[in-house]
């Protein structure tokens, strides 16, 4: 069990107050999760003790910042079990990593007549980068639908995971509606036709064990800002054997062994995805991240949301009469998202309501617009939670629906 009180002391922001001196809840976390001391400190340290470019210099300060750089991506390899640092590439983001996927292994596997399979449930960074691979190779995009009750629709996966499929692409957690994707039963019905895998961990790697062993999994995609780490860092986890076989997306500095006027040959692994500068400060800061995550344990954080979830879905009973909470309904299978829409009220509305007294939610489509629209809907409001995130908090979020809704209603 988490000690949530505690934890909360670790975060300066939540005790910020805001609107005539109301207490900040923060149930935002999908879009973004706030930092505990112990990463902005590892800010700190990195520019004022040894802030230096990595794997290019010899004096102490480049060596210390490259030691610690490259202890921060065993850390995170560690997290989600990869057999080897050099199968984790740093990139910026979930999107970027998936990017690098598409216009690296994708372009050079994706063969006309072949399908790439998504799910219903994908975030516009997983969906977007196969329309453009699949228009350029000549090749289809398919769709895994949904069930009633929100959760994939494994029976029709049967007849869609075929001899055509060259790419399985499935988010783990969905960030509109919650809902959890079984991506190791997945997974293993696409290796029986011979596709590769690649798993959208944005929503799952930083609240709940990922073992991407486990799930065999080619490609994991996440980031860090989502899971206590700073912007602009994120990571891409390949297969050892698939990462070898690849050719890089950038090209330039530090990603070359040997160059001359004529040609170049690449740098060893992970280097040679990791072309110019890297965002060497925000890696080490993901480090601090995944050591603060270790210490509370991810099957805490996991088991703290799912009775966290369950609450909310039992207090937002007491609104099932005008508001529709989407997702499925057993708290196993979802993730600590909570997302929900009035026949009659905007969602931007009710945020901006929610807004003045402190409670942050995300309100529109969630960059995943086909899944929303799916619902019969333009947009929802979304709550999100995480570690730090307490009953108390979700007791608030109700009450002010019920204000804001008695508002609406006049």
């Amino acid at each position: 069990m988490l000690d949530v009180m505690k934890i909360r002391e670790d975060f300066p922001v939540l005790s910020k107050k805001v609107y005539d001196g109301k207490p900040l809840v923060w149930l935002d976390s999908a879009a973004t999760s706030q930092k505990p001391r112990r990463v902005i400190q590892a800010l700190v340290d990195y520019y004022e003790g040894y802030n230096a470019n990595v794997h290019r210099g010899v004096h102490a300060l480049s060596m210390e910042s490259t030691e610690r750089y490259e202890d921060a991506r065993a850390k995170v390899a560690g997290f989600i079990n990869a057999e080897s640092p050099e199968s984790l590439i740093w990139t910026r983001n979930t999107t970027e990593a998936i990017n690098v996927v598409a216009n690296s292994w994708g372009e050079d596997n994706i063969k006309p007549g072949d399908e790439i399979v998504v799910t219903a449930l994908e975030h516009h960074s997983n969906l977007v980068p196969w329309q453009q691979v699949a228009r350029k190779r000549g090749a289809k995009v398919r769709i895994l639908p949904l069930t009633d009750d929100h959760t994939l629709d494994m029976d029709a996966a049967e007849s869609i995971i075929g001899p055509r499929t060259r790419l399985l692409a499935a988010t783990q957690v969905s960030n509109s509606i919650g809902t959890i994707v079984p991506v190791k039963e997945l997974a293993k019905k696409a290796r029986a036709v011979g596709a590769a895998v690649l798993i959208d961990g944005a929503q799952s790697v930083p609240h709940m064990p990922v073992d991407v062993q486990d799930i065999d999994c080619d490609f994991l995609a996440f980031s860090g800002h989502k899971m206590l780490g700073p912007t602009g860092i994120g990571g891409l986890y390949v297969k050892r054997d698939v990462l070898e076989r690849m050719n890089p997306f950038l090209t330039g500095g530090e990603m070359v062994l040997a160059v001359s006027y004529e040609d170049a040959t690449w740098n060893e692994l992970p280097m040679r995805f990791e072309a110019g500068t890297p965002n060497i400060a925000d890696a080490i800061g993901l480090g601090a991240a995944v050591d603060y995550l270790q210490d509370l344990g991810m099957e805490n954080v996991r088991d703290h949301e799912i009775a966290l979830t369950k609450y909310a879905l039992d207090a937002f009973k007491e609104l099932e009469e005008e508001l529709d909470v989407h997702g499925p309904k057993d708290t196993v299978m979802r993730g600590g998202i909570v997302s929900f829409h009035h026949p009659d009220v905007h969602p931007h509305d009710l945020g901006t309501v929610l807004d003045r007294q402190g409670i942050a939610i995300r309100t529109g489509h969630h960059c995943a617009m086909p899944m929303v629209q799916s619902l019969g809907v333009a947009a929802t409001a979304r709550a999100s939670m995480y570690l730090y995130n307490t009953e108390e908090e979700v007791d608030m979020l109700v009450d002010a629906l019920k204000e804001a809704l008695r508002y609406f209603r006049v």
